[in-house]
């Protein structure tokens, strides 16, 4: 949506410094945050079923607030067979960016249900850009970027783990 912006003037300056304004203390919350070791993280076992092909993961559950703001930032690596999955109760529109996170990553929007309903696939190390579900969905999963479609990930697969309340 644009908001009458001229560029004539000094109106893309504005813009630029009502954004930073906006998205700095963001920015700095998320490098200053005291960080969880992954390992405190829990645990499950993911399947996304592809293609009549189940696939499994080893992921992280980024169960409280803190846990989703941290996601994967700072991994430098992140083995094909892992990932982190993101719980939301009760289903809402999912907002992500790639501050502070060294890898590319395939996002996957799974709508009430299991079903994936959205793919955003190799998400840009370090952008800022929000990635949005555009949707409510029960849970965002990140794998390694590529591996969706390496696998045959598609929109209509369907994903399963064990569910629980986030804490």
């Amino acid at each position: 949506m644009t908001m009458g912006l001229s560029t004539r003037g000094g109106g893309a300056a504005l813009l630029a410094a009502g954004l930073l304004a906006v998205l700095a203390p963001v920015a700095v919350r998320a490098q200053t945050a005291p960080l969880e070791n992954l390992d405190h993280f829990p645990r499950t076992t993911l399947t996304i079923e592809a293609a009549g092909h189940p696939y499994r993961f080893k992921v992280w559950i980024a169960n409280t607030p803190s846990r989703q703001v941290q996601g994967l930032m700072f991994v430098r690596d992140l083995p094909a067979d892992q990932g982190m999955i993101f719980p939301m109760h009760p289903a809402r529109v999912a907002q992500f960016w790639m501050a502070n996170t060294y890898i590319p990553l395939d996002m996957l929007f799974v709508a009430p249900g299991g079903r994936i309903e959205k793919i955003t696939a190799n998400a840009k190390p370090f952008s800022l850009k929000t990635i949005s579900s555009g949707a409510p969905v029960e849970a965002v999963i990140e794998i390694r970027g590529g591996e969706a479609k390496k696998l045959g990930i598609t929109v209509g697969s369907l994903a399963r783990w064990v569910r629980g309340k986030s804490k």
